[in-house]
């Protein structure tokens, strides 16, 4: 029996691997055998019929353990006779002791390539001491007996508490040493049956020649990230063994996992070192030209390659903050097209700042990522978004093109923020004045409902501010909410001299105006109060004929409408608020209880007001208050727009309203 004690002392081994977990001992058995020049290394899981973990066995056909040498591999931790080797993946000596974090015992029997075998044994209980001792054939472990060289490595008496399953583990397997197998193809891991394969990943590959030779260039771009490897450049010789490794200047990419081989007969002379004086060829070194502008050509291949993967989950991340509520939610701008635009360009300044650094929201939390994003919202359209680009640009250090495409961004969202608005605000003004021209002259010709129900279906803004955009039809709250305005006594009345506030009219006109039919829109849309509490907003809109004036009964109309919504139980719900809205060409002349009960309710700064009763609100309104409102609110900026009004003394009824439908917003 040969005495041998590891330089560290056993607490000191402990220590080191307090953080292990047990499937990492496996893993670094295995890389060992590798490590040895092993093309095959199988694992096996011995359980019982319990399935509980019996016992480990990690068997290799490489090399071999240096018997003679045994003090370089297992006398010393932290350090390794394989550490100058660029080839070499295990832990200098440290990986063989994690053994201790799943079993009691372990056991190393090999068989070198000088012929001489051997079984080296450790215990948990004492993890200095690791005697060993010579063997022949006879007494060499079986699956060894007929390989030439070879280690096999078990684990015995494994601690019960112990568990490993064979998916994870293989899942595990897979993602360490997926880029070793890929590089080298003709070596294979084994999990009992189970052939590991490289973990999911894409291919890129690269042609390059320089200074007369020829380089191969493979780019694995990982899924996921290998457990410890890190993204390397290997240049391989065109025997496939690995010369020369670095890390990419890609490593800390976030997300970006890659390995890169470089292949080439030119590495067949390469060496770390420039120190081969006895050699007859050229011994090239890293700092070779030829290898620094392999390197170069090397680094533009796969920054494409990057640029194109932050572009392919740039829009991964952005769903993700949609989803997240991360974006702004706009309440404050009604428009929809001022909040389809602000969305957008928000969108697209987060998109630029990911592809000049994803790392800026990297490892943030939902408030933290709320913050950082609504705050370039506000910033690219205030005045003092030039600074925004030098903030950016001080904190990233961007490289040129990068600042070069924020800065644009930034300069064209204030100025297309600018140019959404006045489009917005000309069309609108195009809307205002063909109606007025429609109300001042056609409107004894607007007969049918389509002729006006799809403009303001379209443009409900023009009732104001809150009315910007409320949502889609519901077939049944519309259904039950026109079939109650039908019980409304005298709804369906005949039209009388009364309502046309003194027009003289001819008979032809008077039946023309018969004909004519009030519109209905109806709409229940989910709301949230200021106080945050969440409700139903029920507005009903009823545009009367455009011929008539209101009065007084249209008035008691709406009364009776609003008391047969009250008494109807669907309608009963404490989260329900209506909303009613009267509008017509314009109130009567001879009118008083309309006008009375406008102004007796004027202290609540709601125009047109005329009912104000718990969850139910009235509106009398005429389309003349509605088309100056418009011009009131927006006068200093149409003045400065100088907007071109048209001349609409030669256009028909059918010409304005095919035109306004053609512009609604």
């Amino acid at each position: 029996m040969n005495k041998l004690e590891t330089k560290i002392t056993h607490s000191g081994v402990q220590n080191h691997f307090k953080n292990t977990e047990p499937e990492q001992a496996i893993i670094e058995l295995a890389w060992n055998g590798f490590d040895a020049k092993a093309k095959n290394v199988d694992i096996i899981l011995t359980r019982s019929e319990l399935d509980a973990l019996q016992a480990v066995t990690v068997l290799d056909d490489g090399t071999g353990i240096d018997i003679d040498n045994i003090q370089d591999n297992f006398g010393k931790f932290n350090d390794s006779s394989k550490k100058d080797n660029v080839e070499q993946h295990g832990s200098r000596g440290r990986g063989r002791l994690a053994f201790h974090k799943l079993a009691n015992k372990a056991d190393w029997y090999t068989k070198n390539k000088f012929g001489k075998q051997a079984r080296i044994s450790i215990n948990s209980i004492d993890l200095i001491q690791c005697p060993w001792i010579e063997l022949q054939d006879t007494t060499q472990h079986l699956s060894l007996k007929n390989k030439n060289t070879g280690t096999c490595v078990e684990l015995n008496e494994i601690f019960p508490k112990i568990s490993i399953d064979n998916k994870q583990l293989i899942e595990k397997l897979s993602i360490e040493f997926g880029w070793f197998l890929a590089l080298h193809d003709t070596h294979t891991l084994k999990l009992g049956s189970d052939v590991i394969k490289a973990p999911s990943h894409e291919l890129f590959t690269h042609q390059i020649l320089i200074d007369g030779h020829k380089f191969e260039v493979k780019l694995f771009l990982w899924d996921k990230k290998p457990t410890s490897e890190k993204s390397y450049i290997y240049l391989l010789n065109s025997y496939d063994k690995v010369v020369y490794k670095k890390l990419s200047s890609f490593n800390k990419k976030p997300d970006f996992y890659i390995s890169i081989y470089i292949i080439s007969k030119w590495a067949d002379n390469f060496s770390t070192h420039d120190n081969d004086l006895l050699s007859e060829k050229p011994i090239y070194t890293p700092l070779s030209e030829t290898w620094k502008k392999v390197e170069s050509e090397c680094t533009e291949f796969t920054r494409k390659i990057y640029n194109d993967f932050l572009k392919s989950i740039v829009e991964e991340k952005i769903a993700q903050f949609e989803k997240n509520g991360i974006f702004p939610d706009y309440k404050d701008i009604l428009s929809i097209e001022q909040k389809e635009w602000r969305k957008e360009n928000t969108k697209q300044l987060v998109r630029e700042l990911y592809l000049a650094d994803p790392k800026i929201f990297s490892n943030l939390n939902k408030k933290q990522q709320k913050i950082i994003i609504q705050l370039l919202d506000r910033l690219s359209i205030s005045n003092e978004n030039d600074g925004l680009i030098d903030i950016i640009e001080n904190v990233l250090n961007l490289d040129q093109e990068n600042t070069k495409k924020l800065a644009q961004q930034i300069s064209k969202s204030k100025l297309e923020h600018i140019i959404s608005t006045i489009e917005i605000l000309q069309r609108r003004e195009n809307v205002v004045h063909k109606l007025r021209e429609i109300m001042n002259l056609h409107y004894k010709e607007v007969l049918e409902t389509p002729d006006l129900q799809g403009i303001i279906e379209n443009n409900t803004w023009l009732f104001g501010n809150a009315y910007e955009t409320i949502g889609a039809e519901e077939d049944n709250f519309t259904k039950n909410a026109y079939s109650l305005r039908n019980k409304v006594p005298d709804i369906f009345r005949k039209v009388t001299q009364e309502d046309l506030d003194g027009e003289n009219l001819d008979a032809e006109e008077l039946e023309g105006i018969q004909r004519q039919v009030d519109l209905f829109l109806a709409r229940k849309v989910p709301f949230v109060s200021p106080t945050g509490k969440k409700f139903f907003r029920c507005i009903i809109i009823e545009i009367k004929r455009p011929s008539i004036a209101l009065n007084y009964t249209h008035l008691r109309q709406l009364d009776d409408y609003k008391r047969i919504l009250q008494n109807h139980p669907e309608f009963s719900s404490e989260n329900l608020y209506f909303e009613l809205i009267l509008i017509g060409r314009k109130i009567s002349s001879s009118d008083t209880e309309i006008r009375g009960r406008i102004n007796s309710l004027k202290n609540k700064l709601e125009p047109g007001l005329v009912t104000d009763d718990d969850r139910f609100k009235c509106y009398v309104k005429n389309w003349y208050s509605l088309l100056d409102e418009f011009d009131l609110i927006n006068g200093y900026l149409l003045e400065n727009l100088k907007t071109r009004r048209e001349n609409l003394g030669n256009f028909s009824a059918k010409d304005l309203i095919t035109d306004l439908h053609q512009e609604s917003l």
